[in-house]
């Protein structure tokens, strides 16, 4: 038994007092609205009605079920309504989890995507790692790195552009790199998983791998900038995190002959199927402002490398 369809039909039965009219109303026979409400009947275990050749009156425990029944219909029809407005646009919240320097970058222009949706909201959780989707409940995420978990979908929306940096105060009284081999001369700071001692550049004949050192690993990129800032050393960085910091004469980019190799931007989310709006909305305004920054939009020159093998990236 449809038991929220019953309840329909035992409402209106009550306030027409009539199977017949009811019937008539809805287009079926007598009967069948005659079977609703005795279904109903043995589904409370009581009678609701009492039936007569001249008219339907309702019994004492009928009268009684009436609201309640109101109320559980009404809010079946709320929910049917709220449910449909999601199949046609974005309601809900999306929990988007990305790296910290995009993090940063996305929450300076979420605002056109809020304004554009009035029903959608965005929680960003900033992780320079590789999260677990489904146990944390994330509905999006966008990695630094080829993603082959066969569980996830992934899509590549651009690519990361990294700039080797150091401050002023580090430079001084030292020769500055001038190809990958020589940073096993200098402190290197790096963070990130994996093989965080290799770093790779692009050079004359192709991508050329630098082992690094140093004294000072973090997990995150903005503190990884902050301690670069202190001339504590050098470090590969998204260039979102640095420019600002590179026109004010803060940083130095080193090794223009040999620029980091770029590393693609992969959009992954558990499955296709049944894509609600809400998700539809976020995947595009990810791509759209991705692609709106030259040094994010992806081209030839960026590396296929697995996200564990990613390398202070961001």
């Amino acid at each position: 038994m449809d038991l929220i369809a019953a309840l329909r039909t035992f409402l209106r039965v009550a306030e027409v007092g009539s199977f017949s009219a009811v019937a008539e109303e809805r287009g079926v026979t007598q009967p069948a609205v005659s079977r609703q409400v005795s279904a109903l009947e043995e589904h409370f275990g009581t009678r609701l009605v009492q039936r007569s050749t001249h008219a339907v009156t309702l019994t004492g425990e009928g009268r009684g079920l009436v609201p309640a029944a109101q109320q559980l219909v009404d809010s079946a029809d709320a929910l049917q309504e709220r449910t449909g407005r999601r199949r046609t646009k974005p309601v809900g919240s999306v929990r988007l989890s990305v790296p910290v320097s995009l993090g940063l970058y996305f929450s300076s222009k979420l605002d056109s995507l809020i304004k554009k949706h009035d029903e959608l909201s965005i929680e960003l959780l900033l992780h320079d790692g590789l999260r677990d989707l489904i146990e944390e409940g994330i509905d999006l995420q966008v990695c630094v790195g080829e993603v082959s978990d066969s569980a996830l979908i992934s899509r590549r929306i651009g690519a990361a552009t990294l700039l080797l940096v150091a401050a002023p105060a580090y430079l001084k009284g030292r020769v500055a790199p001038k190809e990958p081999a020589d940073l096993q001369q200098h402190d290197c700071i790096v963070y990130r998983w994996g093989r965080d001692d290799v770093w790779w550049f692009a050079g004359p004949q192709g991508a050329v791998p630098a082992s690094v050192r140093g004294r000072f690993r973090a997990n995150n990129s903005e503190a990884v900038r902050r301690a670069v800032l202190n001339g504590h050393g050098i470090a590969l960085l998204s260039h979102l995190l640095v420019v600002d910091d590179i026109a004010a004469g803060r940083l130095r980019v080193l090794m223009p002959a040999f620029p980091p190799t770029r590393l693609p931007l992969t959009l992954v989310y558990p499955s296709r199927r049944n894509l609600p709006p809400r998700m539809r909305a976020v995947i595009e305004f990810l791509s759209e402002t991705v692609q709106a920054d030259p040094a994010l939009r992806d081209d030839s020159s960026v590396q296929t490398i697995s996200h564990t093998e990613v390398s202070g990236a961001d």
